[in-house]
């Protein structure tokens, strides 16, 4: 059967409906999944918090008895092996359904086209690549985790009309508006994981949760990338690190020199013992090499990272080729002196991005830019 209009039109409802569980379905992907009898949805699910039930079961379940000879839409391809719940493949053939659409094929090797198959076998008629650019967009996390081995990274800046981050000396900044920052709370609540590096930590003193009424709860892990573990204990990170994990990225063990002697090596160790005392989990990872980093974190089960703090630490992501997406937010306030330069601004956009939309938030632009996953 051809692709129809009908078809992108109940496929772009299961991609926005994919995106209401983003940055909180674990290490499993956040996918949507609509089952249609006759033009009309009988059941409709996203994969659940923590990662399982995955979409299929749950559409399935809520439709019944109807999902028989009915189509099935799926961002991201049924799954054909047996993990800690049974395959979706085969939850769709025991249901009866005619027709499986899919957005996105499934690049993890015990699924990637092998689900397809498994449907094919059963004699479902599949289809697969519908709105593939849309459902990559909105699997940009999970497919960069598995392709990449290292999460899907965001860069966010709000910069002045005369092109600064911040002032010298002194803490925040209110650089965007209330409708600028309510956005970046959104953004932080669908994303795994916040970084910056110690001197934003230490300046701005930040909180980095989600502050948005109601979406408190999904606040990501907060990182700190801290060399010398100079993050004071008094600041609002490690006072609310058993509410909400932080960690602090610090030098490599053994990479203190031996001139550095025996004292510093006490004094560090005695550091690392009072933030772990805190509730801070130290790791040792060289944290200005971010292509070691940003695997070890994927390991860890984070799939998204939005790096927000730090003209230095921007530069560190830039510069390593390992950003994916720029948000770059452009307010008509002006710094003026000592203020600190934004290490981008629109005429500079790095070669490999394409400029993907822009938005309005009060006074504060809003300018997209990704690159090709």
């Amino acid at each position: 059967m051809s692709i129809t209009p009908h078809d992108e039109r109940f496929m772009a409802a299961a991609i926005r409906l994919s995106r209401w569980h983003l940055g909180r379905t674990a290490t499993n992907p956040s996918v949507g999944c609509l089952i249609v009898k006759d033009g009309v949805i009988v059941g409709r699910a996203v994969t659940a918090l923590s990662g399982r039930p995955h979409a299929e079961t749950q559409a399935l379940a809520e439709a019944g008895v109807l999902a028989r000879g009915a189509t099935a839409y799926v961002t991201l391809e049924p799954c054909s092996h047996h993990g800690k719940t049974p395959p979706c493949a085969e939850a769709l053939i025991a249901y009866g359904v005619a027709r499986v659409v899919i957005s996105v094929t499934d690049p993890d090797p015990r699924v990637s086209g092998r689900g397809i198959a498994r449907l094919r076998e059963a004699s479902i008629e599949v289809d697969a690549g519908v709105l593939e650019a849309e459902g990559r967009q909105s699997l940009a996390a999970y497919l960069t985790r598995q392709t990449k081995n290292r999460p899907y990274v965001t860069l966010k800046l709000a910069v002045s009309a005369d092109g600064m981050i911040g002032r010298q000396g002194a803490g925040q900044v209110a650089i965007t508006g209330p409708e600028a920052r309510a956005q970046v709370q959104a953004l932080r609540a669908e994303t795994d994981a916040i970084l910056v590096g110690i001197g934003t930590a230490i300046a701005d003193d930040p909180l980095l949760t989600v502050r948005s009424p109601g979406l408190e709860s999904q606040s990501p892990i907060r990182i700190v990338l801290d060399p010398s573990l100079a993050l004071p204990l008094t600041s609002r990170l490690v006072g609310t690190a058993r509410e909400v994990p932080v960690i602090v990225v610090t030098s490599e063990e053994g990479s203190l020199s031996q001139a550095e002697g025996d004292i510093a090596s006490t004094e560090m160790e005695s550091r690392r013992a009072a933030l772990e005392a805190a509730g801070v989990e130290v790791v040792h990872c060289n944290p200005y090499h971010p292509e070691v980093l940003l695997p070890a974190l994927a390991t860890r089960g984070i799939s998204s990272l939005l790096v927000e703090g730090g003209a230095k630490t921007a530069r560190l992501f830039l510069e390593a080729g390992l950003v994916d997406r720029i948000q770059l937010y452009q307010a008509p306030v002006m710094i003026g002196e000592d203020g600190i330069e934004s290490p981008l601004d629109a005429t500079d956009i790095p070669s490999g991005f394409a400029h993907t939309g822009t938005l309005m938030f009060g006074g504060d632009r809003l300018d997209e830019y990704e690159r090709g996953l």
